[in-house]
């Protein structure tokens, strides 16, 4: 007997939670990388629901242990007095050889680990961290320069092209 195939489309196990875009036009972002967290079930169940805040927040390593500070995770309303403390440190979960390496690199001057987005892989809550570098201001106002100007390309091309 043949099976029914479902009406939805097919999984393919990413779900977007959060971006921090803050964080692209704050830093020059060097290199991502993939890690898990540990979290409660409360969590998890308010990330499905996208009620999480990556503004200001940040990773540590701290005795051999990679940490995410500053990340708001919004309470989870069924559970009531049980739900979890909205921000506290998360613990990553990453090998100690990329523990090792982000620490190496995030020791030189200027350099911060920031949570770039929050998302769900094949059922797994996720976080991708990346080795940033603070940029100055005039880099941040050279930025918006360069994407006002392709704005206005783009749309001489649109109105030219009708």
């Amino acid at each position: 007997m043949a099976r029914q195939q479902s009406a939805r489309a097919p999984d393919d196990g990413f779900d977007l939670v959060a971006d921090n875009r803050k964080a692209r036009h704050d830093f020059f972002i060097e290199e991502s990388l993939e890690c898990g967290m540990a979290l409660t079930g409360t969590e998890v169940k308010s990330l499905r629901a996208h009620k999480v805040n990556l503004r200001d927040s940040y990773a540590r390593i701290k005795n051999g242990e990679a940490f995410l500070y500053g990340v708001h995770i919004g309470a989870y309303a069924p559970a009531g007095q049980f739900s979890h403390k909205e921000i506290r440190p998360r613990k990553l979960l990453m090998h100690r050889r990329e523990i090792d390496r982000l620490w190496g690199r995030a020791r030189e001057q200027g350099y911060s680990m920031v949570p770039l987005k929050i998302y769900f892989r094949r059922g797994r809550a996720k976080v991708e961290l990346g080795l940033a570098k603070g940029k100055k201001l005039y880099d941040k106002r050279e930025a918006i320069k360069r994407k006002t100007s392709q704005r206005e390309v783009e749309r001489e091309l649109r109105h030219r092209n009708r």
